[in-house]
């Protein structure tokens, strides 16, 4: 049996704030980074995940993922459902590491991007791209992948079991049409805070020349500053594309719905982040107070709990779950089971390097395998850093191509990890301020 004979971990990052791209209301200098990891076997081939952060802190990120090699290293490779729900459960019940979430934060994160990573060396191993090697898995061998503790009076190993068996019939079909047409992608890539009204205006402009359906402007740094932009914004797209809204934690309650309704004569989509993600019952009342309106949220919340809190609280119309956020594909698809069981759309988030990549396998394989469906369903799609990735998203059309080659998307070219390693890569120390 092959075996993980390394578990390697690179600090990488990339100087995204030098043009502003990524900013928000929160975050206004992010740079876009990774704390990348590599799985090296005896065997070939490796298997490749990662952690996103912004910046300074992914060298924490990094320590933290290394902290976890004990419960990597000697092990065999993963091939199946049983060796993945092996390694995940061997993860999360570190209980020393467990008690520094537990199952949140950096603790969590670290454990994400390692299941990732095995999920990625799997696919590669039976060829297949991450979501048509999951979408091949039955509905007995994806349950056992999910940790039902702390859901089950929300959703039972039983009701999980038969809505992945109401998704089996059809499936073929489904794969054909993603093959065929991809999956629908929306715009966030005019929309960052930081852009001038010329830039928003030019690139609102190209978004839909490029087929985009939906786009998104970041709000909550000033009110006046957001209904010109919005204003802008509308006059420029016209009344048929949607314009969702994204405020990045910014606001308490009463501020999410006093700002949102000043916005509102422009039509918003959604609003995205309004408050802290940890806040669902502020969510809630977000909800209420602004229909019809939608209220989503999900790239900062920290575990399959919180999603199961917001969804039985009517806290969310709209699920964003993040690849690198919780505890990798496992913890995702028990997210995705949620969300099919309350009737809520996933919108997945890709705002970061790599999410892109990552996201439209879990968003296809929800499609294929779990939800069934696809309508007022869509991808975030951010322009920036895809050649830094052996197999990176493509959009056409305003849609996602779905991935054809073996893995989860995530494995970096080699010159981008010599480059854009930190602090030592060129690109850190030929620029150093």
């Amino acid at each position: 049996m092959a075996k993980i004979v390394a578990m390697e971990v690179r600090d990488v990052r990339f100087p995204t704030s030098r043009d502003l791209d990524g900013s928000d209301a929160m975050n206004p200098d992010p740079d876009y980074s990774a704390a990348y990891v590599e799985l090296h076997t005896d065997a070939g081939p490796d298997g490749y995940g990662l952690a996103f952060t912004i910046g300074r802190g992914n060298d924490v990120q990094a320590a933290a993922i290394r902290a976890l090699a004990p419960h990597v290293v000697g092990r065999d490779v993963p091939e199946d459902a049983e060796a993945l729900g092996a390694l995940s459960r061997a993860l999360v019940g570190d209980s020393q590491f467990r008690w520094l979430g537990p199952e949140k934060g950096v603790s969590h994160m670290a454990i994400g991007a390692i299941v990732n990573a095995a999920w990625d060396l799997a696919a590669r191993r039976a060829g297949l791209p991450l979501w048509k090697f999951a979408s091949r898995m039955t509905p007995e061998e994806l349950v056992s992948l999910v940790d039902f503790r702390y859901l089950s009076d929300a959703l039972t190993e039983e009701e999980a079991l038969d809505i992945l068996r109401a998704a089996e019939p059809g499936k073929a079909e489904r794969i054909a049409k993603l093959e065929a047409e991809g999956y629908r992608a929306y715009s966030t890539s005019a929309g960052w805070l930081g852009y001038s009204d010329a830039k928003l205006v030019r690139l609102a402009e190209q978004a839909v020349a490029d087929g985009f359906e939906m786009i998104k402007l970041k709000v909550g740094g000033n009110l006046e500053d957001d209904v010109r932009r919005m204003k802008l914004a509308r006059e420029t797209v016209g009344a048929d594309i949607r314009i969702a809204v994204d405020a990045n934690q910014r606001w308490d309650v009463a501020t999410a719905v006093s700002w949102m309704t000043a916005l509102a004569p422009f039509d918003p989509y959604w609003i995205e982040e309004p408050t802290s993600p940890d806040d669902v019952l502020g969510h809630a009342a977000i909800a209420k107070a602004l229909a019809p309106i939608k209220v989503a949220t999900g790239e900062h919340v920290q575990n399959r709990v919180v999603f199961k809190q917001l969804l039985q609280a009517g806290s969310i119309d709209v699920l964003q779950l993040d690849a690198a956020r919780v505890g990798g594909v496992n913890e995702n698809l028990a997210i995705l089971l949620l969300a099919a069981k309350f009737g809520v759309p996933v919108c997945p988030h890709a705002g970061g390097v790599g999410l892109c990549e990552l996201v439209r396998h879990l968003s296809m394989f929800d499609f294929v395998a779990v939800s069934g469906l696809d309508e007022d369903r869509s991808i975030e799609w951010v322009d920036h850093l895809h050649d830094h990735f052996t197999d990176p998203a493509v959009v056409r059309g305003g849609r996602y191509l779905a991935p054809t080659a073996p893995g989860f998307s995530a494995r970096m070219h080699d010159a981008t990890l010599r480059r854009f390693s930190f602090p030592d890569g060129p690109e850190w120390t030929e620029n150093a301020q």
